[in-house]
């Protein structure tokens, strides 16, 4: 589990019994979470968010490593260096893992008042469902600094190193910070994340001193098998795109603007790792409907090796499910952490649980949650079986399938 104390200490095993209903995607009664996040909620908490941040590592009964130093910053190890996998047929191989997938995190207004007030305990209840998985993984929507210059946008966020604290306590593995906000605090924020990443021993994905460690991926082995996770983000304000991406000795984000580049880093994740996960931020706010975009790209990640992609960015969820070749999409887990309150669409948010068997995805279930005081709480009866039903119907516009092909 890693470190934290407090409610991560209170988490018996890698993952242990899990908190709150959970419903598959068929509507039966499960256990299980999923949310998503972005910086501005349907009904915002105004009040102004912190400074700081750090990073922690959590591999639950996993190694885990980045593929090369400055990549994952936090991780320890290093990937796999056996034969390439290869990009075959999707049928189950393997130990069986599941995967839990959390969306957008930040500590601004009331999340940051839970932050400062216990990390262990920030994130809530949901950490249950999240340690319950054999590797979790979330969008961290925030610099990790109390220095640097904010960025001429609307919306800065930056939280303390105890951000990473926060989100190891909760079962959280590894965490992309490619997204519009990862750099919102300049290049001194940026290499301020990475270092307090670096000492917290927290693996991060999607930013790196060049475009090589932010595309690299957090390679970790749980039961034998070989999982890939690369973070990337096709969202950046037009005015800072160049500045916030990547290059070859510039450090920054991973750009799925790139798309030659992210579907390198893919196939190159896929000659390594049984399994291979892409985590983009990407979406339109408020559209629950996939762009053309999005669609456009998923083909590309699938023929690179990609078994697995999620993301988030647009506040509120997405459908998801099977391509006709077996790739497992989430187009929108929503907020997780966040300062939205209310009922609105922006406080509906869950846990997405995966079980994977080398490039095969055998099962999807949804934890429904809802944001109550900044974090994510998990819903049951009625309310959890209407979430359920509510989250079931958004797959209608995305083209894909509710079981596997």
């Amino acid at each position: 589990m890693g470190g934290g104390g407090g409610f991560a200490r209170r988490l018996t095993g890698r993952r242990s019994a899990v908190a709150g209903l959970a419903l598959g995607t068929a509507g039966v009664l499960l256990v299980g979470l999923v949310a998503c996040s972005m910086p501005y909620g349907d009904d915002a908490d105004p009040t102004p968010a912190p400074t700081g941040a750090t990073a922690t590592a959590a591999s639950r009964g996993g190694t885990g490593s980045p593929a090369t130093p400055g990549a994952a910053a936090g991780g320890t190890g290093s990937a796999d260096g056996s034969s390439p996998v290869g990009n075959g047929p999707r049928r189950p191989t393997g130990q069986p893992v599941t995967i839990a997938f959390g969306g957008d995190i930040h500590f601004a207004g009331t999340p940051g008042q839970r932050l400062a007030a216990d990390p262990a305990t920030a994130i809530g209840p949901i950490s249950a469902t999240l340690a319950a998985a054999d590797l979790a993984v979330a969008n961290l929507e925030t610099a990790v600094t109390d220095g640097g210059t904010p960025a001429p946008k609307e919306f800065t966020f930056r939280a303390p190193p105890t951000a990473f604290d926060a989100v190891r306590a909760a079962g959280i593995d590894v965490v992309t910070m490619a997204n519009n906000h990862g750099m919102d605090y300049g290049l001194t924020g940026l290499q301020d994340s990475l270092r307090h990443a670096r000492d917290a021993h927290f693996p991060v994905i999607g930013i790196g001193e060049d475009d090589t460690s932010a595309f690299a991926p957090y390679t970790t082995t749980v039961k034998g098998q070989r999982i890939a996770v690369i973070g990337a983000t096709q969202v950046l304000d037009d005015q800072l795109i160049a500045a916030w991406t990547a290059g070859p000795h510039k450090p920054g984000l991973a750009s799925a603007k790139e798309v030659d580049k992210l579907v390198a880093a893919v196939r190159g994740a896929r000659a390594r790792a049984d399994t291979v996960v892409v985590f983009l931020h990407w979406g339109v706010e408020q559209q629950q409907c996939p762009s053309d975009t999005q669609r456009s790209l998923v083909p590309r990640l699938a023929a690179a090796g990609a078994d697995v992609v999620v993301g988030s960015h647009a506040h509120v969820l997405l459908g998801a499910g099977w391509t006709s070749d077996g790739v497992y999409v989430d187009y929108g887990l929503g907020n997780f952490v966040f300062y939205s309150s209310g009922t609105g669409r922006n406080t509906e948010s869950g846990v997405l649980r995966l079980t994977v068997a080398g490039r095969a995805v055998t099962d999807a279930t949804w934890v429904p949650a809802r944001i109550v005081g900044g974090a994510p709480r998990p819903l049951s009866g009625a309310a959890g079986s209407q979430a359920l039903a509510a989250w079931n119907a958004l797959r209608g516009c995305t083209g894909l399938a509710a079981t596997a092909p």
